[in-house]
């Protein structure tokens, strides 16, 4: 009996060790993987009760219109907006920007002025007293994180 729990014992061990080989590999950028040139940002966003429509309807003239003006010049790919149906209740709406590369996500005076010249000013003035006015009021920002997908290079 005691020989056999020893084989039982020196398998799991075995095994275990065969398993922890994968996690001592070294992999290599640019030769087993690389870095997706695409950013991705998200937002997580707890909308209070029954004011999901509202803040929908504040997003349309405000965060779709600027992500479509910035699809249109360039300066992110795309962009949406998720639900979020079920889980752990800390956020309802998940926000979505992706940008082409990281560059356009870091400042650019010319990238700013042609936005303002084709967003325009005034609508810059009405979403940000939107913003403070009625986005403040219905939900919380949970969060902000940047993604980059890794590719694996087979």
């Amino acid at each position: 009996m005691k020989a056999i729990k020893n084989m039982i014992g020196g398998g799991i061990v075995a095994a275990a060790l065969a398993m922890a080989v994968p996690a001592a590999a070294q992999m290599e950028v640019y030769e087993d993987y690389e870095p997706a040139e695409e950013v991705i940002e998200l937002t997580f966003v707890k909308v209070d009760e029954g004011q999901f429509d509202t803040y929908l309807e504040g997003l349309k003239s405000t965060w779709v219109a600027a992500n479509e003006m910035q699809k249109k010049l360039g300066y992110v790919s795309s962009y949406g907006i998720y639900g979020v149906p079920y889980g752990e209740n800390e956020f309802n709406m998940v926000l979505r920007v992706t940008f082409p590369n990281t560059e356009m996500m870091g400042p650019s005076k010319a990238r700013y002025m042609k936005f303002m010249e084709e967003y325009g000013k005034t609508k810059i003035d009405q979403s940000n007293k939107t913003v403070l006015d009625l986005y403040n009021q219905i939900r919380t920002i949970q969060g902000t994180y940047l993604l980059r997908e890794v590719k694996m290079i087979k």
